[in-house]
């Protein structure tokens, strides 16, 4: 049997949440973030319909969600680095906490998005 995971609780962690047109816009936006490690690791699911009001208009698109694994530092540039090539006018940024998770797994997070110093 396999040994479980070490744990550890802390909050130096989120989930970036974004929606994206299509899957194409989805994986450049994510390789976007992955090259300038603004995030770890991204997931995109399949498409789904949103429902929202635009202009006063109910309107139904299919759209991407997308989830950029980071570190609660890094989410103001990557909103702002994100938001300068999204195609939407107003694109969806939310944060998701993350309260903790497996050692090994968050310890390759901090080293994937491990920020160059700067002179």
């Amino acid at each position: 049997m396999a040994t479980p995971p070490k744990v550890e609780v802390t909050n130096e962690f989120c989930f970036l949440y974004s929606t994206y047109p299509n899957t194409d816009t989805a994986t450049t936006a994510a390789r976007f973030a992955i090259e300038r490690k603004l995030a770890a690791c991204v997931n995109i699911y399949p498409p789904m319909k949103s429902i929202y009001l635009w202009d006063d208009k109910q309107t139904e698109e299919g759209e991407v969600a997308v989830f950029f694994k980071t570190r609660r530092s890094l989410v103001e540039r990557a909103i702002a680095e994100l938001w300068s090539v999204h195609k939407y006018s107003v694109p969806c940024f939310v944060v998701l906490p993350i309260e903790g998770g497996s050692t090994d797994y968050l310890a390759w997070v901090r080293a994937q998005t491990e920020q160059p110093l700067t002179a």
